[in-house]
């Protein structure tokens, strides 16, 4: 019998909340054929073998939208179960960067207040993150 057969591969994801001079935060709606499809989100991506974080966070950005990261920090980690699927959120907030950001692959993405964040269907994983951004951006 083999015992791996229930476990479920978490995925490490690299996540990006990028902030701008005004304090608005970059969102990107998920494809249709992605997980958690149509979904906003904050960029980022898996972490491949042999990256650090800040690594795959870097090149993750510039693939999906355009920028190069200056500086970032660690904001949070978020384990998450889906059900079909288990990640592990290593989010950093992007402080520096160049370029102008933009959906790359096509995809939808905005500047957002922190207070209006709520008012966008994240996939549940994120719902920390904003949580965290929103209490902040009170405190």
């Amino acid at each position: 019998m083999n015992t791996e057969a229930g476990l479920k591969k978490s995925v490490l994801v690299a996540v990006g909340v990028i902030e701008n001079g005004a304090g608005d935060i970059f969102i990107c709606r998920r494809g249709e054929s992605q997980h958690q499809a149509f979904k906003w989100e904050f960029p980022g991506g898996k972490v491949e073998a042999g990256e650090t974080v800040p690594q795959a966070l870097a090149r993750e950005l510039e693939e999906e939208i355009g920028i190069r990261v200056a500086s970032c920090q660690p904001f949070m980690r978020i384990e998450h179960d889906y059900g079909d699927k288990q990640v592990i959120l290593d989010i950093r907030k992007v402080t520096a960067f160049e370029g102008e950001a933009h959906g790359r692959e096509g995809q939808p993405s905005r500047w957002v207040p922190i207070p209006e964040l709520h008012r966008y269907d994240f996939p549940a994983a994120n719902a920390p993150i904003v949580e965290k951004l929103q209490v902040q951006a009170e405190g």
